[in-house]
């Protein structure tokens, strides 16, 4: 009877000793797992900062632009001499004269030509990008892609001079093949604006519809092709449908960058192509009526933006009313 008594009692000190035991981890580990919470806490703000961190810098090149953009927009109401205090709208009602009419008209005339024009140059080497197995071809063309956005705008406005100007390369070419009798005359005409502008807009057509149509699977072509589509209507009704968010991303980079080019046109058309930046720069350097050319420039700036907008807004509801019969 003693011995059972003792083997109880010493079950129950060992039981009480391990519930002590219990109690004391619970109490010492209690710190820990507050001290954990607020790591958590700043782990997960990081986390949610982490983007915005990221896009800083972004921002802060956007904010910039937008003051840039918001100053000239108050400069714009300002009269010549006094800037920052005056105010007037004689300004933008001096813009309805018809020679800068003329001269808005030009340029969105230009910068839309050159956009149609860049575009359907740029299909074929995008797809010839997307597709090309080999990597050195790949390097190769983007190499040649690229090179227009290496070299200076103003060397390569002297470049065009050396090729379209009388004694140039391009009228030897024509004057040698028996084309033409006498050199034709390209500088200072649209014509020969229109051929700079799309050969400096040229990367910006390709990159986007390259990388469009590399996000297509050719497992898409290869069904059409199946079916007995040619290539030509796999092109048009397969691959530029769903490449076309490229195509209209190179479009209207295109035609912004065209819109508010000075360099060719000053160089390739001088005064006779007056095309609105010309128009601003002779604004600024020698009558120095910053009013003036900050309303010709804010004007412009709408002008491209509405005519961008109006574009998306059509190419959506293309599409829109392209996929209603299939749906």
């Amino acid at each position: 009877m003693t011995a059972m008594l003792a083997r109880f009692s010493r079950r129950a000190s060992s039981a009480s000793d391990a519930a002590s035991g219990d109690a004391s981890g619970a109490a010492s580990g209690s710190p820990g797992a507050a001290s954990r919470a607020p790591d958590e806490q700043a782990s997960s703000a990081l986390a949610k900062a982490r983007p915005w961190i990221l896009l800083a810098p972004i921002l802060l090149f956007l904010a910039i632009l937008g003051a840039a953009a918001l100053v000239v927009l108050r400069m714009s109401f300002g009269t010549q001499g006094n800037e920052w205090r005056g105010f007037t709208l004689q300004n933008y009602a001096d813009l309805i004269d018809g020679y800068f009419l003329k001269s808005l008209w030009l340029t969105l005339r230009l910068a839309f030509q050159s956009m149609v024009c860049a575009v359907l140059l740029a299909i074929p080497v995008a797809l010839a990008m997307a597709r090309t197995k080999s990597r050195l071809a790949r390097r190769l063309l983007l190499a040649g892609v690229l090179l227009p956005l290496l070299v200076n705008l103003l060397l390569q406005g002297y470049g065009w001079l050396i090729i379209l100007g009388p004694a140039g390369l391009l009228n030897h070419a024509l004057l040698g093949s028996g084309l033409v009798d006498r050199p034709v005359m390209w500088l200072y005409r649209e014509h020969g604006v229109l051929l700079g502008l799309i050969q400096t807009a040229f990367p910006l057509a390709v990159l986007p519809l390259s990388s469009a149509m590399r996000a297509v699977s050719s497992s898409y072509e290869e069904a059409a092709a199946t079916l007995g589509a040619t290539r030509w209507q796999t092109l048009r009704h397969v691959l530029l449908p769903l490449a076309m968010p490229g195509l209209v991303s190179g479009a209207l980079l295109v035609f912004a960058y065209n819109a508010s080019a000075f360099a060719v046109p000053l160089l390739l058309g001088g005064r006779r192509v007056p095309m609105l930046a010309v128009l601003v720069h002779d604004q600024v350097a020698p009558l120095l009526n910053w009013p003036a050319a900050s309303a010709s420039g804010v004007v412009l700036m709408v002008a491209t933006l509405t005519v961008m907008a109006l574009s998306q807004r059509l190419v959506r509801r293309t599409q829109r009313l392209a996929e209603e019969p299939h749906a």
